[in-house]
Order: C-alpha cells, then structure tokens, then sequence
C-alpha cells in the first residue's frame, strides 16, 4: 500500500498568484465567446468563491475593499512625486453603520469639522473640496476649536461607502494634495529666480566667480528641502487626520445627535455647571 504523506508531497503545489490566474482562466473558460470574459456579478464571484472554499462573508468583505479602492495615478511615479513626495493620501476600514448613515455622517463631519463643501454627491460617494470664504480663512487661521484643519490643504477630499453586509460597510477615505505640492514646485522655482538673480549681481559687481555662484546654489537648496518639508507634513498631518476620522466613525462618536455640533456643545457644557442653590 504505497504511503499517503509521500503521495500528497508529490502533489503539485500553486501559489497565490498562480491560484488568481488559474480562477480568472476557469471563470474565462465557463464564460463562453459571448459573454464578457472581464467583468463578473457579485453572485458569480459568490459562486466562485464557494467553488474554492472561500466563504461568502470574507469574498463581500473584499469585494467591498476592491469598490472603495482608489487607483494610483501616474502622476504619483513621476519626477514630482519623487522630489517632493506623495501628493495622495488614503485611508479604509469597515465599520458597523448603514450606508446611508456613515455616509451622513462623513458629510456632517468633513463640512462642519474641516471646513470642506460638497463638490460632487454620488449615492455611494461624495466628493469635497474646501471652502474659500472670509469666515473659513479666519478659523483656519485662527485654528479655532483648537483644530488644525488638516484636510482644508487638499484640492478634493473623497468618501465613498461600500456595504459588507446587513450591518457593516467599508469606508475609503481620500485626499488629494496635487495643489500643495505644485505650490511646493512653484516654491522652488522661485527661490532659482532669486538665486539666480544673486549670482548675476555679484558677478556684476566683480565678486570673486566661487562666492559669486553660491547663491544660485544655496537659495534653491534650502527652498527645495523647506519645501519637501511642508509637502510631507501636510501629507502627514492629512492621513493622521483621515485615520481618525475613521477611528471615530468605528466608535460610532459620529453621527450621535449633539456630539460634533456648537449646540450639542453648548448643552454639554450647560449641562455640567452644578446648579444654583
């Protein structure tokens, strides 16, 4: 009787990328020449993934993490990306919550809290930018709230709410900075200018040729590293910002009547005074 554990050793092996490719063959396959080979309906995924084992909890879970994915575009692998760092930032969970509910909520928070209006409203997805009037200018500046307003710095912030199931839903947050890092771009071109314009007045002023050219390499240097600087802090301070936004939709601190308004804060602090005797 020949040995089992030395037959199953003998088995071929597949791994995880080959598993992908074999699947999307056999679905390509089963498809037909007149359907679309491409593109599949979340019950044919379902079926799929029931095929392999997988169980239809964690195939909604991912299918939901593949509709709230953001595609990188090519500008964050071209020469501005690498000078001055990302220009995107991203953040995702699930959480409990009903779509429509978290998607309030995001709306609630993202105009009231970071001072954004809607630009786009999508029934799974809205698109914000940020505010341009007097007052916002005033509260940014003031960082009223003792707020530092991380996300009024982004050409547009995203949100799109995805469900799981009856009583969860994937949360992809976005915020775009391509406007920050072209000021941060324009920054450096300025201070070539200046350095530039240095180096001609000593040269015309007969200064020694090795002193003469330091500015033209000095001021650019220190723009372009102040500048890489800022990009990566505004980038930084943007994702901490996204994380806890999602930290509190998962706590469920938003949405609650009262917590993220002047008025519930006024009645909370009304509330908290001891009474006259």
């Amino acid at each position: 009787m020949p040995d089992e554990r030395s037959s199953n050793s003998l088995t071929p092996r597949i791994d995880r990328a080959g598993l992908e490719r074999v699947l999307a063959r056999a679905a390509e396959l089963q498809s037909g020449p007149n359907d679309t080979a491409e593109e599949f309906t979340e019950e044919q995924l379902l079926e799929l993934g029931k095929e392999v084992g997988l169980s239809p909890q964690h195939l909604r879970q991912a299918l939901a993490e593949e509709r709230t994915r953001s595609i990188v575009p090519d500008d964050e692998r071209g020469v501005a990306a690498s000078l001055f760092g990302p220009s995107r930032v991203r953040a995702s969970r699930t959480v409990a919550g009903r779509p429509t509910d978290i998607l309030a909520a995001l709306d609630t928070w993202m105009q009231r809290q970071e001072l954004l209006i809607v630009k786009r409203h999508h029934s799974d997805r809205i698109v914000w930018e940020p505010t341009h009037d007097f007052f916002s200018g005033i509260k940014r500046a003031l960082r009223v709230g003792g707020r530092d307003y991380a996300l009024s710095h982004a050409f547009e912030v995203s949100g799109t709410v995805v469900p799981v199931d009856d009583v969860r839903v994937h949360v992809g947050l976005d915020a775009d900075f391509r406007s920050q890092r072209s000021r941060s771009a324009r920054q450096v071109a300025g201070t070539t200018v200046v350095g530039a314009a240095a180096t001609a007045s000593l040269v015309a002023m007969g200064v020694m040729v090795a002193v003469a050219v330091a500015p033209v390499v000095v001021i650019p240097a220190t723009g372009f590293v102040a500048a890489r600087a800022m990009q990566g802090h505004v980038v930084t301070r943007a994702q901490l910002a996204l994380e806890q936004l999602l930290d509190r939709l998962e706590r469920g601190d938003i949405g609650r009547r009262g917590t993220d308004s002047l008025l519930g804060a006024i009645v909370a602090a009304a509330t908290s005074l001891p009474p006259r005797r």
